[in-house]
């Protein structure tokens, strides 16, 4: 049932995808699909950007010089570096083009539209603020649309926008050092900081993401995103049909969710910290119908829920390596539901949660999932030989947490008196027999030391 539900999703989206406007080529979108549109013509994928006279705009650009002429007068293949100072957009750029404004260069779209294009490759757009643009989601409005490959995006400042930079069928691109904000909208008609859509093998890196909506990879591949800062925004990465993508050295707080692997094969997020993320759905990574991805050595501190999968692995003979991570203070360490197994757990450090490990209900095999090696600051025993591994086997049952995993309502009272008495009255003698949750048979005895993740 799962499949056929995952090959109807797909095949949904290559329906849409079908009704894009044909390239010059005349070739079909989909036929290009197996290669990762490695070596596929360009196709029409935005919906026409609507024209808006001087008069539609703002006041605050109307005596602007505009910013197009400079762009008009550029030969292709140069470098501008315009005089500082505020230009009013929009810019549409359909050249190859080095544009510098040395952080002194202010593009303003006086709030309609998209503030700036790039239809072209082998350019720069470096040292500029982009502000102004439109509000509808319809159009897609943002500060930056880049449509070419092997483009170079820095330095930019990117705030008043309702999308951030937008990158659609971009290759082999760099995203780099660029500051970007949203639109002072309800977090849920902002529109994303920062998307990638079917742009494949992109280095995204140092970028700061405030106070938007979502980062978003969609049927996007072999993309690095490294030493990035994300705060106060949604997801701070989401991969939907996204494979073999690298998260690496990010800081993602405060943010609804930290990373989301959602319907993808491979990738790995390592080394990062993901702090408070809490409310209803707050989860510092999580798994859906996901498979063969590696998640190490990150900190997962202070969110609702540390790490959560929902059938993942998802792909036959596929696992889910979860191993070295620091899981503290958050309400549930690791969430599994509709388990299906796959996933191996070692060398991970638990501290401080309010519930180690649930699986969202009952759990029928615990041995679906595979423990070794790892810190349990609940763990009961000794280690009477000085081997670093606790004597006894490490067995986690689950009491009266029962209660408030399979009542959502009870998930007030949790950690209340109540229910610590039902908890203890439970393990005392209990009146029914506990869930099995895990077994770990080398439990670590000695709380190992880590360096601290920066």
């Amino acid at each position: 049932m799962h499949t056929s539900s995952r090959l109807m999703r797909t095949a949904l989206a290559l329906s849409l995808l079908g009704t894009a406007t044909l390239g010059q080529s005349g070739q079909e979108f989909g036929s290009e699909m197996g290669s990762d549109m490695g070596g596929a013509p360009r196709v029409t994928i935005d919906r026409p950007k609507p024209t808006f006279m001087l008069i539609e705009r703002d006041p605050r650009i109307h005596g602007l010089k505009p910013f197009q002429e400079l762009v008009d007068q550029a030969p292709p293949g140069s470098v501008l570096k315009p005089p500082p100072g505020t230009y009013a957009g929009p810019v549409t750029i359909d050249k190859p083009l080095t544009i510098d404004g040395g952080g002194q260069v202010t593009i303003d779209a006086g709030d309609k539209g998209t503030v700036m294009m790039l239809n072209a490759g082998n350019s720069v757009i470096r040292g500029l603020r982009l502000t102004g643009s439109g509000d509808s989601h319809d159009t897609d409005d943002s500060c930056l649309d880049v449509r070419g490959s092997n483009n170079l995006i820095e330095d930019l400042v990117v705030d008043n926008c309702l999308f951030g930079i937008d990158l659609k069928q971009v290759n082999q691109s760099v995203v780099r050092g660029n500051r970007i904000s949203s639109k002072n909208l309800e977090l849920g008609v902002r529109g994303d900081g920062l998307r990638l859509w079917y742009s494949h093998d992109n280095r995204i890196e140092r970028n700061e993401i405030v106070d938007s909506r979502d980062m978003v990879a969609w049927y996007s591949h072999r993309n690095h995103f490294v030493d990035n800062l994300g705060r106060r925004s949604r997801y701070s990465i989401h991969f939907m049909f996204a494979n073999d993508n690298v998260v690496d050295r990010n800081r993602f707080y405060d943010n609804a969710v930290g990373v989301y692997f959602m319907y993808t094969e491979g990738g790995a997020a390592t080394n990062n910290v993901i702090s408070h993320a809490t409310g209803a759905t707050g989860m510092g990574i999580g798994f859906k119908e996901a498979s063969g991805t590696l998640i190490e050595n990150n900190e997962i501190i202070y969110c609702g829920i540390g790490i959560g999968s929902d059938l993942s692995p998802f792909q036959p003979d596929s696992t889910i390596e979860v191993r070295n991570n620091r899981l503290a203070y958050n309400g549930i360490g690791i969430q599994f539901n509709s388990e299906t197994g796959g996933n191996n757990m070692r060398g991970n450090l638990f501290e401080g949660n309010l519930t180690q490990v649930s699986y969202g209900g009952r759990s029928d095999n615990p041995t679906k999932n595979f423990w070794q090696g790892n810190f349990w600051d609940d763990y009961q025993g000794f280690d009477r030989n000085g081997d670093g591994t606790g004597d006894n086997v490490h067995e986690l049952y689950s009491y009266a947490d029962q209660i408030w995993i399979e009542l959502p309502m009870a998930r007030f009272f949790r950690s209340s008196p109540v229910l610590e008495l039902l908890d203890f009255l439970e393990r005392l003698a209990p009146f029914s027999s506990p869930d099995l949750i895990l077994r770990d048979e080398q439990p670590v005895f000695h709380k190992p030391e880590r360096k601290a993740l920066s």
